[in-house]
């Protein structure tokens, strides 16, 4: 049986999972955070230190870097783990649409960031440790849940139940795509199944959790339970969404991310420009 190692990013609330078997050491991680200071326009490396810790701890061999979808909100950490570690990197076949349409837009390409992007029900061998792709569009095209050893990594297409759903209005979002995707999810699973998020905001200053079963999200979830008509969901969420601020790190992380986390090339000076186009939104 495998086992989850999951990491806290406290800037961004993002979680970071590992996802290990304890016999052979074969290992993937899901989601991992490449640092960003935005005051001084520069990316540091404390969040990939701790990953690269608890693996050398556990002599974990490395074998994928997995994106639950195209993130918004930090960089990624992919391009420098698969360095790091001889790993691939691998996302939803619906990267790129993202890619097609941020891609131009500042300049960059998504072509071959990837080694792998996966359609609905592929998969993949980390070793002993098999992955399969289920689509779940909505708060991005990209959108992807990792499904391994019976446990769900939603991203941010599922949160915990008293945190709801992602936002859906960023460009090919879709609540109905959304709703459709997580009712795909109460339909095949049971209600036992664990499914980990890609960020906790510990609402009401809660404790810090990153895990919940499909039945506490059937019932309680507070955007989307079993019985939330689909309609009343497409409503309630696109609503909400007009009222949301953009992300704060949108512009550096989305031209980062569709590249697989690889920074822009450097200029003749080796300097590094991150584009942020006047008007976009």
């Amino acid at each position: 049986m495998t086992q989850v190692e999951t990491l806290f990013d406290p800037r961004t609330s993002t979680l970071t999972h590992v996802v290990w078997d304890p016999e052979t050491r074969d290992a993937v991680v899901i989601d991992p955070v490449l640092d960003y200071d935005p005051l001084r326009v520069a990316v540091f490396e404390e969040s990939i230190d701790r990953l690269s810790a608890f693996v050398g701890q556990h002599a974990l061999k490395v074998w994928w870097i997995l994106e639950t979808h195209a993130h918004a909100d930090h960089l990624s950490a992919a391009a420098r783990l698969v360095d790091r570690f001889g790993a691939r990197q691998a996302a939803g076949a619906g990267m790129r649409e993202v890619a097609e349409w941020f891609g131009p837009r500042f300049g960059v390409s998504g072509d071959g960031a990837f080694d792998r992007l996966l359609a609905q029900g592929e998969s993949l061998e980390a070793g002993s440790i098999r992955v399969e792709a289920i689509a779940t569009p909505g708060h991005t095209p990209a959108c992807t849940t990792w499904l391994i050893d019976g446990r769900l990594f939603t991203g941010d297409a599922l949160f915990l139940p008293d945190f709801g759903t992602g936002r859906c209005d960023f460009p090919g979002g879709s609540a109905d795509a959304l709703w459709r995707s997580i009712h795909g999810l109460y339909a095949r699973f049971a209600d036992d199944t664990p499914f980990y998020v890609g960020h906790d905001y510990q609402p009401g200053g809660r404790e810090l959790r990153w895990t919940a079963t499909l039945g506490e999200s059937k019932r309680g979830n507070v955007h989307c339970r079993l019985d939330t008509p689909r309609d009343e969901f497409v409503a309630w969420r696109t609503g909400r969404d007009q009222t949301l601020k953009l992300p704060g790190l949108l512009f550096p992380a989305i031209q980062v991310n569709i590249q697989g986390g690889r920074l822009p090339d450097t200029d003749a000076l080796g300097r590094v420009f991150l584009r942020f186009p006047v008007g976009l939104f």
